[in-house]
């Protein structure tokens, strides 16, 4: 159970980074809490995606990402919901 709170939180941390290294606001996305939990969604899912492509590269079957990776596969996770839903034009 711990295990599973200590990832949200991570990926919460992830999720901040990548927002703050692709700011701006994407269309169809809340703001607020439930924009939080959202972003600790896509965080948690970005380290997963860092994993998978950190193991296909580099590492073997137990491989886990780092930050670096957890980071790269959040900002990779942001651009594609922003490709699919669009930019919002409000700032």
């Amino acid at each position: 159970m711990f295990s599973w709170i200590w990832s949200l939180i991570i990926g919460l941390i992830v999720g901040v980074i990548a927002r703050f290294l692709l700011p701006g606001r994407e269309a169809g996305l809340p703001t607020g809490a439930l924009g939080v939990l959202i972003t600790a969604v896509i965080g948690v899912l970005g380290a997963l995606l860092g994993t998978f492509i950190g193991g296909a590269l580099w590492g073997g079957e137990n491989y886990a990402a780092g930050w670096i990776m957890s980071i790269v596969g959040a900002v990779l996770l942001l651009l594609l919901v922003r490709l699919v839903m669009g930019r919002s034009t409000t700032t």
